[in-house]
């Protein structure tokens, strides 16, 4: 276990990894399990560090990386691989333990896992990156922390389908036997063995969330809120990925999304941004400062200002006992890791403020790359093998329609009625979520003991891990 840490005002802070497992043991209060158990499931199974060196710019330059395999049953293990300046080996032990605890929630069948370069991307050039990344892959294929049976690893903060495709075509070079190599990775583009809706898919997950959320009165009831997204006020900390997908589904829903925060301020409209159009802006510039459709205000206060649903879309415990009284939120949607702290995820709950946990609310992309995943092992595209079938049903049953009604029915409409790729991704990724939240709310509201949705979260992963090592006898 990590040391506390003690902050300018004496107040005693929690790391990242200790507040994953102080989450965890809060959760097996209430999961009986033989002794000793508990501690196997928290701690990380393994973590490979590399210190590899790359020649760049005519010098030799050392990169360090981690990838920590934190439970490998059931295999292969699970979780992407972020690029960061501040990253260290407890961040990514934290972010491993949490894969492991989100798929066993969702059903999925993953360990869980993930990997960390210590760089700064914005550093180098795209070639000097691709060089540093077919190194790193190196170090992992040969200590067998990357491969499809194994380890797979997946985008994350400062990395991309780009960063993926570099990693697979390296892993085909150095195994070119292995018939599965697409599956190393997922998060892949299209051409290269991607799937549909991958790079939406946490964003999308959090619109999910949120629409089941509001559509069980029981829930919504507790925040004081009506049952309906339109209207709705939204703050969302983080611009990136998951944050503009996010903000771009819950306009679509009606909400109002008033306020992005970024690193360096906010852009505030109290009418609503226009998001797309701030994304190009935010991709031209850096920033979301100058953006003529909102004025650019305190980042800090545009976080913690009065609005129905905020949403921590960036990185780990940006919401703690320092700041938890300072947040004006009926709702909060963890689209990131971590971003409510131990101690503050009590506080906020004592001022009857209403969390929807990230082992749930971001695990849309796990979930679509555990698709993306089944797709490349099969090899075979979904949809492809009832598409015609489909389509031929729906013309029977367009002319039938057509004679009843005595009109022709359009002739886009007759041939575009085949099953597509995305439709099947964003319906399996909506009813896995949609199953996943109706077992959460059911044990937060039936058992007296669960106090909140994430404990609920964590007490059903812990129950399916428990259950799983007790079935193979560990």
């Amino acid at each position: 276990m990590s040391t506390l840490a003690t902050d300018v005002h004496g107040h005693v802070s929690s790391t990242f990894l200790e507040n994953v497992d102080a989450m965890l043991q809060s959760a097996a209060e209430h999961v009986p399990m033989q002794g000793g158990l508990l501690e196997k499931i928290r701690v990380c199974n393994e973590t490979y560090v590399t210190r590899f060196g790359v020649r760049l710019r005519e010098q030799m330059f050392t990169f360090e990386g981690w990838r920590c395999v934190h439970a490998n049953q059931p295999a292969p293990a699970k979780g992407g691989i972020r690029y960061a300046p501040d990253v260290d080996q407890e961040e990514v032990e934290a972010l491993a333990a949490l894969m492991s605890y989100k798929c066993a929630l969702m059903g999925l069948p993953f360990g869980g896992s993930k990997g960390a370069l210590k760089i700064d991307p914005a550093q180098w050039t795209p070639r000097e990156l691709e060089r540093i990344t077919r190194r790193f892959a190196q170090e992992l294929i040969r200590q067998n922390f990357l491969s499809p049976a194994q380890n797979v690893p997946a985008p994350d903060v400062g990395t991309s389908e780009r960063e993926m495709v570099w990693i697979a075509d390296e892993y085909r070079r150095l195994r070119p036997g292995d018939i599965n190599a697409e599956a190393c990775v997922t998060g892949k583009p299209l051409a290269a063995g991607g799937i549909e809706g991958r790079t939406e898919a946490t964003g999308r997950g959090v619109q999910y969330a949120i629409r089941e959320f509001f559509a069980t009165q029981r829930d919504i009831g507790k925040t004081g809120l009506v049952p309906e997204l339109n209207g709705r006020t939204v703050v969302i900390q983080g611009f990136g990925n998951v944050g503009y997908h996010a903000a771009k589904f819950l306009a679509q829903d009606g909400c109002k999304i008033v306020a992005i925060v970024e690193r360096d301020g906010a852009c505030f409209n109290p009418d609503g941004l226009a998001i797309d159009d701030l994304a190009a802006h935010f991709h031209s510039t850096g920033s979301v400062k100058d953006f003529k459709g909102g004025s650019f205000v305190d980042g800090v206060a545009a976080f913690t200002m009065e609005c129905d649903i905020l949403i921590p879309a960036a990185r780990e415990s940006v919401i703690t006992l320092q700041n938890a009284d300072a947040i004006d939120a009926r709702l909060i949607v963890e689209a990131a890791n971590g971003p409510v702290a131990f101690d503050a995820d009590r506080r906020l709950r004592e001022r009857n403020i209403v969390i929807i946990p990230d082992l749930f609310a971001n695990a849309g992309g796990v979930t679509v790359s555990y698709f993306e995943w089944v797709k490349n092992i099969t090899h075979i595209p979904f949809g492809l093998m009832e598409s015609g079938h489909r389509r031929q049903q729906n013309s029977l049953l367009s002319s039938a329609l057509a004679d009843l009604i005595g009109k022709t029915l359009p002739t886009d409409l007759v041939e575009n009625s085949g099953v597509q790729e995305i439709d099947l991704v964003r319906s399996g990724l909506e009813s896995k979520m949609r199953a996943v939240y109706r077992q959460m709310s059911h044990l937060w509201n039936e058992a007296d003991a669960i106090a909140d949705l994430r404990t609920a979260a964590y007490v059903i992963a812990l129950s399916r891990i428990k259950t799983l090592y007790e079935t193979v006898g560990i």
